[in-house]
């Protein structure tokens, strides 16, 4: 169902993004930009792929991602760079519009692409992921919350671990948070055992050379745009707090937020049709 290619998008340094698609008619495409970010876009492809036919869904994974190119210096890693990246994979995609679904990091990472590139971006979908800082007491009392996120802090913290390796670990070991309902975790875990870690972005936090990926003022730039926004949210959300989705919504006046139950972080994971439903209705 997918093709695979690598795609130029920057001469100096030489960048090639490893780009997965579904066919689907140019004028249809919708863009999806993955999270961690040292992971790659392979957890994202069920249920999306669902989509192929109606829509042609890209899937790129970022620079120093996947099977995109790594081994750039540290200071190569950034999410203004990773956003001009995507801004030269528009030219290549042979549609004067997209739409543009961001997860998570990548959720950030997609704001920042609009804002840049507004006159090529038809809707946005921010899933699992916020237009507005996480207030530091967002999740203050939630204990479920503490217990479930402890076994990911420990690997994060473990000295024996590094590049590939701890990320892959800390996926792992934060599975349980990140998925919600039991049921769905096993079929979670053999995702993650097929995807492509790195440890590039983690260097250049490490050298202290990672900006914050969240755009100053995005809410009010956003709403200023008055591009369609789909705020699409777990209920049970423990990385980006529910709240902030329907507090955006009542700031920007073209979004509106979509809350799926019974779902955590990769609430397309806990609940595939629901969350596939809000994403195909939002681009119908």
């Amino acid at each position: 169902m997918f093709t695979e290619n690598l795609v130029a998008v920057s001469a100096e340094p030489t960048v090639e993004l490893f780009v997965a698609r579904t066919p689907g008619p140019a004028d249809r495409t919708l863009l999806v930009i993955h999270g961690g970010p040292d992971w790659d876009h392979t957890y994202l492809r069920e249920p999306l792929v669902e989509l192929a036919g109606r829509h042609r869904v890209v899937l790129p994974d970022l620079r120093g991602c996947g099977r995109s190119t790594r081994g750039l210096d540290a200071d190569r890693y950034t999410p203004a760079l990773a956003t001009t990246d995507l801004v030269a994979l528009l030219g290549s995609l042979g549609a004067p519009h997209v739409d543009v679904l961001g997860f998570s990091y990548g959720g950030l990472i997609a704001q920042r692409l609009v804002l840049a590139a507004p006159e090529r971006v038809r809707r946005l979908i921010v899933a699992s992921s916020s237009v507005l800082p996480v207030p530091p007491d967002a999740f203050d009392g939630w204990r479920e919350r503490e217990e479930r996120r402890a076994p990911e802090a420990a690997v994060w913290s473990d000295p024996s671990l590094s590049g590939p390796d701890l990320t892959r670990a800390a996926a792992i070991a934060g599975a349980g948070a990140n998925v919600w309902r039991p049921e769905a975790l096993p079929a979670y875990l053999d995702r993650l055992a097929g995807a492509h870690f790195s440890g590039e972005w983690m260097r250049a936090w490490k050298a202290g050379n990672l900006p914050t990926a969240r755009h100053r003022d995005a809410a009010r730039r956003l709403a200023a745009l008055g591009i369609p926004i789909l705020l699409l949210h777990g209920r049970q959300d423990m990385i980006f707090p529910v709240a902030l989705a329907d507090e955006t919504a009542r700031l920007i006046p073209s979004a509106r937020a979509v809350v799926i139950e019974e779902a955590g972080h990769m609430a397309h994971v806990d609940q595939p049709g629901p969350w596939l439903d809000a994403v195909a209705g939002f681009l119908s």
